[in-house]
């Protein structure tokens, strides 16, 4: 039982350091398309000599983020959950519910997507599509390849957030995610509890 349990802690954390490292690399298609924007801007409102490639580049680079970024969003709990009355469940409950949810919902929705957008990608491939945006002729068949890669990364993340649920239905709790980066409005909640806290204990040791 001991033996199992650590399998699947590893499988989880080989799962979440893998979509993690592509994670952070596909982040740099943030500061590529805002220095890009920047360079257009200027070249467009100053030198009055606007780009024939600033449009697609902008979109190409977002795609990427939004594709190939999910799963690592996925496995920091990072995507938008309505969650008033979730957050008020014990964890088991959480659980049941996350389990249920991503078995009737998420897999068959993620492996539609891997299904057809490997026929989507497939084909923008065998014409070596380019964007019909501009005169650039900026190749768009790379974005649309994307779509199943994303879309498989985020198959992998689901079966680790499963295994994430069946661990919390057996302990009454939830395995620790890694956190690397954080939203500044929780740092800042988390800074407001802490010298409140310091504030009680001094009041108290007065």
């Amino acid at each position: 039982c001991t033996l199992r349990i650590l399998n699947m802690q590893r499988v989880i954390y080989a799962v979440d350091q893998l979509n993690k490292t592509i994670g952070h690399a596909f982040a740099w298609c943030i500061v590529i398309v805002t220095f890009g924007t920047c360079y257009e801007v200027f070249v467009r409102y100053v030198m009055d000599d606007p780009t024939s490639w600033a449009f697609d580049m902008s979109y190409l680079m977002y795609g990427a983020v939004f594709y190939m970024a999910g799963a690592y969003t996925l496995s920091r709990g990072g995507h938008v959950r309505a969650d008033m009355f979730y957050r008020l469940w014990r964890p088991k409950v959480q659980a049941t519910v996350e389990l249920f949810l991503y078995v009737v919902f998420f897999f068959p929705g993620i492996l539609a997507l891997v299904y057809s957008g490997w026929s989507y990608g497939a084909d923008s491939l065998k014409i070596l599509e380019v964007s019909v945006n501009s005169p650039a002729g900026v190749p768009i068949w790379p974005l649309k390849m994307m779509i199943p890669v994303g879309a498989a990364l985020m198959v992998l993340q689901g079966f680790a957030e499963v295994l994430r649920c069946l661990q919390c239905l057996r302990d009454g709790d939830w395995t620790p995610r890694m956190h690397d980066v954080e939203e500044l409005e929780k740092q800042i909640l988390e800074e407001h509890a802490k010298r409140a806290a310091e504030q009680a204990t001094e009041g108290a040791s007065r």
